[in-house]
């Protein structure tokens, strides 16, 4: 359960991003609707030229997965995509950031990567998919607002959540023009997420249960329905169980444990605990 069920903050309502277009620009916490209990994060746990080493997908053709291995503050995996638009270069580097910390890790190692690089323009959106109270973007040198925030944009809308991408640019004589730039920057931050290997983060909850010795079995029983498990046991004058389960079948199993015992259980639900 545990590289499937981790906590994630309460939700934020999508919307604009203010903010956004600065280097460091990242929104504040608004309060509205709360969290999905599940949602799409990249699962990038492959190693360099690995095609075969995407996860539960194969990768889209011309994509690549590489491990940042070594880097200082990430050494995760990267999604890796290119394209030649009017004889620029651009290159499309995606990963999994879970918060602001890893996203501005990867962007400093993508950069480090390229740094021979024109531009390397990136965004990061570190929550679920459509929310805005972590994001930010930059156009690094690019006219004001065609790189960062269409590429923003892109992975609010792109339906995957804890995103981060870099598109980096190898001017190649010809101008794109602002209209040109926005178009290029969106379409290499789909392409990205195109073909983009994923997993399914879970939101966890945790449930005591309390219960006489001969009722053990019965609980056991329970479980598979509500993908429950046994985090924990302990055998004393009842048993105690610490159950793990996600959040949307916390209330319904927690009845039905009660409606199991004929009422003689003690039920609770546990503080949350970070992975």
């Amino acid at each position: 359960m545990a590289d499937q069920r981790t906590l994630t903050p309460p939700g934020i309502p999508s919307g604009s991003a203010p903010g956004a277009e600065t280097a460091t620009g990242e929104s504040a916490p608004h309060a509205g609707q709360p969290t999905p209990v599940r949602y799409a994060v990249p699962f990038l746990s492959g190693h360099s030229g690995r095609t075969d080493a995407a996860g539960p997908g194969a990768l889209a053709q011309g994509a690549e997965l590489v491990h940042m291995a070594g880097v200082t503050g990430f050494s995760g995996g990267v999604y890796r995509r290119e394209d030649s638009i009017k004889r620029s270069r651009f290159i499309v580097s995606v990963a999994h950031a879970p918060d602001t910390a890893t996203a501005r890790a990867f962007i400093e190692a993508v950069r480090g990567e390229f740094a021979d690089a024109t531009h390397n323009c990136w965004a990061f959106a570190a929550g679920p998919p459509g929310d805005t109270a972590r994001i930010g973007c930059s156009d690094d040198g690019e006219p004001h607002g065609t790189a960062g925030r269409p590429m923003l944009q892109q992975l609010l809308h792109g339906g995957v959540g804890e995103v981060a991408a870099v598109v980096t640019r190898y001017f190649g004589g010809v101008k794109l023009g602002t209209g040109g730039l926005v178009r290029a920057y969106a379409a290499m931050a789909r392409l990205g997420l195109d073909g983009l290997p994923l997993r399914q983060r879970i939101v966890p909850a945790r449930v005591s249960v309390v219960l006489a010795h001969g009722r053990a079995g019965a609980l056991r029983r329970l479980l598979p329905a509500y993908e429950a498990a046994i985090l924990s046991e302990v055998h004393g004058a009842d048993v105690e169980c610490i159950i793990g389960l996600p959040v949307e079948h916390a209330a319904a199993f927690m009845a039905a444990v009660i409606d199991m015992a004929a009422g003689d259980a003690l039920v609770d639900v546990l503080p949350p605990v970070e992975d």
